[in-house]
């Protein structure tokens, strides 16, 4: 993935402009306590209802946990969608943790119910794999999403993912695994 233009699929690119903004252990936690007023205290953009309900507050109590033992996988655990034109947070994106010692980072999005359809998880998803092409130490990006969960498939498809398997997770049930591999300019 040698340039911006070579992100995603030919003719494709994100309509809207984001970034992911990294948040800190306060953050974190708050957010992990459905605080959204001490999370908002200590955020560095505001933050919305969708950052306390009840799934995201799961990722945010396994991302506190997370950061109190390394804080250095902060710079690569959920952050925020934020939209550069609306100058507001659409939802929440990063990877699962640092790279693996085999080079794989696992990517996760979430984006608000009231702002889906609008590109913004493929800005999110191509902001995070332009980030992994970026990074020496990543050769594989992974996603795993639920059968029923045609959209998110749809979207990974046209990034070039394949499935390479499944697994149960606890709070998801069934995910398929697919996975793409990362090439550095």
């Amino acid at each position: 993935m040698a340039s911006e233009e070579q992100i995603g699929p030919p003719g494709r690119r994100a309509e809207q402009q984001v970034r992911i903004v990294h948040l800190t252990g306060p953050v974190f936690r708050a957010l992990a306590d459905g605080d959204l007023a001490a999370a908002n205290a200590v955020s560095p953009v505001p933050l919305s209802p969708l950052f306390i309900d009840a799934s995201s507050r799961y990722v945010w109590q396994m991302r506190a946990e997370q950061i109190a033992m390394d804080p250095a996988s902060a710079d690569w655990v959920n952050g925020v969608i934020w939209c550069e034109r609306e100058r507001l947070a659409v939802g929440h994106a990063g990877y699962h943790g640092p790279p693996d010692p085999s080079g794989m980072v696992e990517i996760g999005y979430t984006v608000d119910p009231v702002y889906r359809r609008r590109g913004y998880a493929r800005a999110a998803l191509e902001t995070l794999l332009r980030r992994a092409s970026c990074e020496p130490r990543v050769r594989t990006a992974r996603v795993s999403i639920r059968p029923d969960n045609v959209a998110s498939f749809q979207l990974a498809s046209q990034y070039g993912f394949v499935r390479v398997g499944e697994q149960w997770d606890d709070v998801d049930g069934l995910e398929i695994i697919y996975e793409v591999e990362i090439q550095h300019p």
